[in-house]
């Protein structure tokens, strides 16, 4: 009987310690972190190269969730009407407050119904152009795009996207016109490229690191007011021709408006501790984001600028979509 006590007394220690643990899983916060499009976007890969450290520093379940739809607006708007207590938020970016430029009408409104949580980070667009096309340069292709209008097409991941105004906008400053193709996604977009179909692709960093050496394709510039590191040998559209260009994207999670600053402010000095592993800065710097923090304050002076900004490149584009 000696021999038996130390085993049932092991037994129900391990029953009673599994019940503590199923009841600590059921009261454990659950974060969801809607990415308003499909998985492989630059949002979603972005929100799961960090998703597992947040939820560590907030003794929470961290959730990624797809919800496409609508260029972005259908998962954003489900947030926008999410209870406010920090337990959904969006991963945004700049086309977060595009689309209240090109839509009339929306379910939200960005800048009036969210509010800024954690700075993520940064990316930018990279212009390749088919080297089948022969263009050596931004200033060549300026010349013969002055030429010949609308002879020189772009493609895009679809009318409204970054990638569209990116290179609408591009246009638009230079002061040439261009024919725009738009396609599903910039991977359909860059397909075309890569076969000689269309002249100019204007795509997010994470995507067009994949061809530097590709020889159907030619790399001609960084959309950012400053270079790339990870592309430095690249000017800037402003530096290769096109003064004043600047076009690149903000990352960064948002939470419905009302929710409680004690509980913003939570989360982003989690998220600030999380960013600040050299482990996560390197994973998002394999994707090409350039991984900064910002306090929530500046954060949402970031915001509410880049909402003035973004109306003035969907302005200069001449890009509707009602």
């Amino acid at each position: 009987m000696t021999s038996q006590f130390p085993f049932k007394l092991g037994r129900r220690a391990a029953l009673t310690a599994l019940v503590g643990l199923a009841f600590s899983a059921q009261a454990q916060d659950i974060i969801r972190i809607v990415v308003p499009f499909g998985a492989g976007a630059v949002q979603d890969t972005v929100a799961r190269t960090f998703s597992n450290e947040l939820g560590q520093e907030l003794g929470a379940s961290v959730i990624v969730e797809n919800k496409a739809g609508a260029g972005g607006t259908l998962g954003t708007s489900q947030v926008a009407q999410a209870k406010p207590d920090g337990k959904t938020l969006v991963l945004a970016a700049a086309s977060h407050n595009l689309v209240a430029h090109l839509y009339s009408k929306l379910p939200y409104h960005p800048k009036e119904d969210f509010v800024g949580v954690s700075y993520l980070g940064r990316t930018g667009y990279v212009v390749g152009v088919s080297s089948a096309s022969g263009i050596t340069s931004v200033r060549d292709l300026i010349e013969r795009a002055k030429k010949a209008p609308n002879t020189l097409n772009y493609a895009s991941a679809g009318n409204g996207s970054a990638s569209h105004l990116a290179a609408a906008a591009l246009a638009a400053q230079a002061g040439v016109e261009l024919q725009h193709i738009p396609m599903k996604s910039t991977g359909d977009a860059t397909t075309e490229l890569l076969a000689g179909r269309v002249e100019l692709v204007t795509g997010a960093t994470i995507g067009m690191l994949a061809y530097e050496k590709e020889p159907r394709i030619k790399l001609l510039a960084y959309s950012g007011k400053q270079r790339s590191r990870f592309l430095p040998h690249l000017p800037t559209v402003a530096e290769a021709g096109v003064p004043g260009y600047a076009f690149d994207s903000w990352l960064g999670l948002l939470a419905p408006k009302g929710t409680p600053d004690a509980v913003v402010q939570r989360i982003n000095q989690a998220v600030q501790k999380v960013l600040a592993k050299p482990e996560v800065q390197q994973r998002l710097e394999r994707v090409g984001v350039e991984a900064g923090t910002l306090p929530s304050a500046q954060f949402q002076k970031l915001l509410d600028a880049d909402f003035v900004s973004a109306g003035q490149i969907v302005k200069a584009a001449g890009t509707k979509l009602d």
